[in-house]
């Protein structure tokens, strides 16, 4: 494995287990790029900033609530594409109650990028069901 690419995956797994899990939203922006990119259920979600991302945080927090999420596990993460500033992760991961039980387990693609010495998701792609962050525009 390359050093820059043990530097995406490290920042990948700071960003669920610091940010998402944790629901920081701090440490969640400073984990991304932007414009960053999501696509779910075939829809593009383009976020230009930090403001229109954190715009569904707190919905999809009750969403998440909602389904019983308590927190989510990366079951596996590698680099399946990469170069020194862009790596492209190729995720596994487990959703899960506050008993650890598994309720959802799916794939996940991010490509990271290295901007001005940082390495920041600027895109996802999730075979994902439940809670989901969308461009509420």
């Amino acid at each position: 494995m390359e050093n820059y690419e043990k530097e995406a995956i490290d920042a990948a797994l700071h960003w669920n287990e610091e940010g998402f899990n944790k629901r920081d939203k701090k440490i969640t922006i400073e984990g991304l790029h932007f414009p960053h990119i999501r696509l779910w259920e075939n829809k593009f979600s383009i976020f230009e900033n930090d403001k229109e991302f954190l715009r569904g945080y707190d919905t999809q927090t009750e969403g998440l609530k909602e389904e019983g999420w308590d927190h989510t596990v990366t079951l596996d993460i590698k680099a399946v594409q990469s170069e020194k500033e862009k790596v492209h992760l190729l995720i596994h991961q487990s959703r899960r109650d506050k008993n650890g039980k598994e309720y959802h387990n799916f794939q996940t693609l991010w490509i990271m990028t290295k901007i001005n010495g940082r390495w920041g998701i600027q895109f996802r792609s999730s075979f994902l069901e439940g809670a989901s962050q969308t461009n509420y525009k």
